[in-house]
């Protein structure tokens, strides 16, 4: 199945589009709420996004950007009544890769977004995330929340590393191996230690990655952080 985020706040309408484009191997994730869909990106990048301009809690054209601003190369399509060219203008300008105004056929949805698709192909595996961290494998960009982070080379593969195994246990041993450089740098455990340390202080020691004492440390969804580095 092909994932689909969709931030839509009529029942009616999202539920139609996602039986339909079920029919033919998408599965379509519903969010009435952009706070809602942002959240839902913090577990995970899809295929494709379908976005409606007007939200209760914000607009398409800031979700838009927002996406934009992350996952850099994914797909994102409007599905609005705002049919007014300058709409549409800002529609494009803000990020967008398509531009459907309702009512809309659905045949004519499923064709847009599979040209889309076969055009950018499905980039969801270059994208990891968890909580209000993302990060884009290919221009090794990283966001926490808002903030764009800025890590050290050593930072950037401790923090790969556990994105990359998200929800398993990584042991200091794993990440000793991992951090080893190529060159033949040695890397030891107090190293390992500050580089967490200044790791967490620059994501704002978010509450999911979590450190398991005299084991190591797992990225996870939800919790409380334990104390430790």
């Amino acid at each position: 199945m092909t994932d689909i985020y969709y931030m839509e706040d009529d029942e009616n309408i999202s539920c139609a589009v996602r039986k339909f484009l079920g029919q033919y191997g998408f599965s379509v994730s519903v969010f009435p709420t952009i706070a809602a869909a942002k959240e839902a990106f913090g577990g995970g990048c899809p295929a494709l996004a379908l976005v409606d301009w007007n939200m209760p809690d914000g607009n398409g054209v800031q979700m838009c950007r927002w996406i934009r601003e992350r996952f850099r190369d994914l797909p994102v399509v409007f599905l609005t009544v705002r049919e007014d060219s300058r709409d549409i203008v800002s529609g494009f300008e803000s990020g967008a890769d398509d531009y459907v105004v309702k009512p809309f056929e659905l045949e004519v949805l499923l064709s847009r977004i599979r040209a889309l698709l076969r055009r950018c192909g499905d980039i969801s595996g270059r994208y990891l995330s968890c909580g209000p961290i993302s990060l884009d494998r290919e221009n090794r960009s990283i966001y926490c929340g808002e903030e764009q982070v800025h890590l050290s080379p050593s930072e950037y593969q401790l923090l790969l590393y556990l994105l990359e195994n998200k929800g398993r246990i990584v042991t200091r041993e794993m990440l000793l191996e991992r951090l080893w450089d190529s060159d033949g740098n040695f890397v030891n455990n107090n190293t390992l230690t500050v580089t967490m340390k200044r790791l967490r202080e620059k994501l704002h020691r978010p509450d999911c990655l979590k450190t398991l004492r005299s084991i190591g440390y797992r990225m996870e969804e939800t919790g409380k952080v334990q104390n430790g580095d």
